[in-house]
């Protein structure tokens, strides 16, 4: 099993970045596709993007594409998800997933995958 913190969440302007981390434990972190979901205020938890396990494949959310970057480090057990050009909508809790994976295909459904992180906040202020 693997166990998913996040960090790197704030409270930021209109158009500004920020780079979220998700550092996994365990010794497979190779063998788990991993994604990144939010869940705006008031408002049902979504897919953001997705990595597979080799880091080979990706998939965004629409609104997202261009200028969110999903990213991982099987070195050192982290992916990362690299938000430019912040809009109010971004306003969410975000949380890291992970799902064991015996191919390289992303996951974008919340059900598919089997561990979650306790989420961290992003705040985009206009």
């Amino acid at each position: 099993q693997v166990q998913l913190v996040e960090s790197g969440g704030g409270l930021v302007q209109v158009g500004d970045s920020l780079r979220l981390s998700c550092a996994a434990s365990g010794r497979t972190f190779s063998s788990w596709a991993m994604g990144w979901f939010r869940q705006p205020p008031g408002k049902e938890r979504e897919f953001v993007a997705g990595i597979s396990r080799t880091g080979g494949v990706t998939y965004y959310l629409d609104s997202v594409k261009g200028r969110f970057t999903i990213s991982r480090d099987n070195t050192n057990n982290t992916v990362y998800l690299q938000m430019n050009s912040l809009k109010p909508e971004d306003t969410a809790v975000y949380y890291c997933a992970a799902v064991w994976s015996r191919d390289n295909a992303v996951r974008t459904r919340g059900s598919s995958y089997d561990v979650w992180g306790q989420g961290t906040q992003v705040t985009v202020s206009s």
